[in-house]
């Protein structure tokens, strides 16, 4: 009886300072979203575990809600239509980039075709504003489903429904789902294969919808209304010359391609697309790697730490995404012994320094993505050390209230 008083205590406490009911967290708390990389038992065991007065999850729900507050009150929509450029299509609604390791040919009077440059990032690509406005919509989506997720306020569900209608729905300014002039190199071409690499991020645009199902303000209309936008996104990625193109990909590109035919795959109910690209990404590994679980293709790059992590969590979302599939490749082995953990162990000796980074790198060494890995790791393959690790490298990261709230 005491415990029960404490509890209902404690509830009221949390509505006061967070706004929502102690009714609806109740209530909330035995959801368990269907989420396709958010792990939805995470977020249910952290959901419990603030319910429970976890000061850890407490100060990053906290934190979460100052971020969401915060895009509440500049209230910004993103929207392929403002970029000032116009596309060869002569439609705006398709989306746009250009390579940003390509540059004027000083040794040509117009600069043209541009000369690549790697890992040197050209000021230009800044110019057209489609990537930087995209990489918004994914975390402000985010964001905002999460502070739902956790507080059951509609307040934040309005607006992550207003941020995906606008970039995906809306007549008047959704992108087309094409990716048919992204990352193009003046003077060569108007677009290119590798430009997906900009979508690449988002699967969590889906998580955020899935997140916000219980919401009024997003309704089974808008949701299918989504599926058939990724539906038409998913069909163009696997038919399309360009889309076919980022396929062949062998480094962290061809990585990234699978972790988009799966998600999509997954979120439009075409279970077969994901399981085939689930048994490409495995032929992935077998090219990728090498039997010490070294990434060559990353490791030849100007920025070989950046790109090494970057494909290693590719290969995390991938098996992440393969559970929805009843796929384990957390575990799987090629047929030369190749697989992700290996992948991890080899980076272990250069994130403990105990190994200094012999590859070329241009920038400093950062562990944004080293944290998330270490964390999900620990995880996966049962071991602590992995997250004392993370801990360890980068506190400050660590600490985000994102890796608080969802691993």
């Amino acid at each position: 009886m005491m415990k029960n008083i404490k509890l209902l205590a404690f509830l009221l406490l949390f509505s006061s300072v967070f706004g929502v009911s102690a009714q609806s967290i109740m209530g909330s708390a035995n959801d368990f979203p269907k989420t396709i990389v958010l792990e939805g038992s995470v977020l249910q065991r952290n959901y419990q575990l603030i319910i429970e007065n976890n000061p850890e999850k407490k100060a990053a729900l906290q934190s979460l809600l100052g971020k969401a507050d915060k895009i509440l009150k500049e209230a910004t929509l993103y929207s392929v239509m403002h970029k000032k450029q116009v596309p060869t299509s002569g439609d705006k609604h398709d989306y746009m980039s250009t390579g940003p390791y390509w540059w004027p040919d000083p040794t040509k009077p117009d600069g043209l075709p541009y000369i690549r440059k790697d890992g040197l990032r050209n000021p230009e690509y800044f110019e057209i504003t489609d990537s930087q406005e995209m990489d918004k919509v994914e975390d402000d989506a985010e964001i905002m489903a999460l502070a739902y997720y956790f507080t059951k306020e509609e307040k934040y569900a309005n607006w992550a429904s207003k941020i995906i209608k606008t970039w995906f729905l809306n007549s008047e300014t959704k992108q087309n789902p094409n990716l048919n002039f992204g990352q193009a190199i003046p003077g060569l071409n108007t677009g290119r294969g590798i430009g997906l690499i900009e979508t690449r991020g988002l699967y969590r645009v889906i998580d955020a919808a899935i997140l916000i199902q219980g919401s009024n303000n997003w309704s089974k209309d808008d949701h299918l209304a989504l599926k058939k936008w990724f539906s038409d996104f998913l069909t163009w990625l696997t038919e399309s010359p360009i889309g076919k193109d980022e396929a062949d990909e062998h480094n962290n590109h061809g990585t990234h391609y699978s972790v988009q035919a799966i998600s999509y795959g997954i979120f439009t109910d075409r279970p077969d697309i994901a399981v085939a690209e689930i048994e490409t990404f495995k032929n992935r590994l077998e090219s990728q790697l090498k039997p010490d679980g070294s990434q060559p293709f990353e490791l030849v790059r100007t920025k070989s730490w950046n790109y090494a992590n970057m494909n290693l969590d590719g290969y995390f979302i991938a098996a992440r995404l393969a559970e929805n599939s009843q796929i384990d490749l957390w575990n799987y082995q090629t047929k030369e012994g190749k697989n992700i953990k290996s992948a991890v162990e080899w980076l272990i000796p250069y994130i403990k320094k105990e190994k200094k980074w012999e590859y070329e790198q241009i920038q400093n060494i950062g562990f944004g993505e080293t944290v998330r890995i270490l964390k999900i790791a620990s995880k996966k393959y049962s071991n602590p050390d992995y997250d004392a690790l993370a801990k360890k490298i980068d506190l400050k990261t660590y600490q985000l209230d994102s890796n608080q709230l969802t691993f």
